[in-house]
């Protein structure tokens, strides 16, 4: 059988999927993994993939970049993975998924059930979300606390545009995702 497999740094990451996945890939069967932080995901990926049952899976790791240079982030996560001798695309959320949230905040505003916060989208800052230093911070106080990362993520995650090119790494990751599923076992 046919099948997504996300490898995910957190439950958060998991609770976006879930409301993203279903849409952009109907009938597609997925499945998230989620780890306890980057440590946990980089620890296990290897074990998890080699050992997943699914001959056809397809696996798509998904890690913040944080502070971290998202180039070697990416090519260490990549070497890990050619030892598994299996289909894995990585791809790394510039600086977390809170940018992707940023990058459209009329899922922002629908999902939290709050007013007025897509009039604030054209500001230079929500324009190109990736180069902020830590959208996580800037979404809290731009929701005046009431974002919170897994019941934020949930709310947000079924509102998010699913072309949405604000966000360069979530662009990205939409295409490789849709990319992903199209390749024949």
């Amino acid at each position: 059988m046919r099948e997504l497999v996300f490898l995910l740094e957190g439950q958060s990451e998991r609770e976006m999927l879930n409301g993203v996945i279903p849409r952009l890939l109907p009938g597609v069967h997925y499945r998230c993994i989620a780890f306890k932080g980057k440590q946990d995901l980089e620890r296990q990926i290897v074990w998890r993939i080699r050992e997943y049952i699914n001959p056809q899976a397809r696996f798509i790791i998904l890690r913040d970049k944080d502070s971290d240079d998202c180039k070697i982030v990416k090519q260490r996560l990549l070497d890990k993975c050619r030892k598994t001798g299996r289909e894995v695309l990585v791809r790394i959320a510039c600086h977390e998924i809170e940018s992707w949230y940023l990058a459209d905040l009329a899922a922002v505003e629908k999902g939290l059930r709050i007013s007025n916060l897509a009039r604030h989208q054209n500001k230079s800052k929500f324009r190109k979300p990736d180069s902020t230093k830590s959208p996580k911070q800037e979404l809290r106080r731009l929701t005046d606390d009431r974002y919170q990362e897994m019941g934020g993520s949930r709310a947000i995650g079924p509102h998010l545009s699913l072309d949405n090119k604000r966000s360069c790494s979530f662009a990205v990751f939409m295409a490789g995702v849709r990319k992903m599923a199209e390749i024949a076992p």
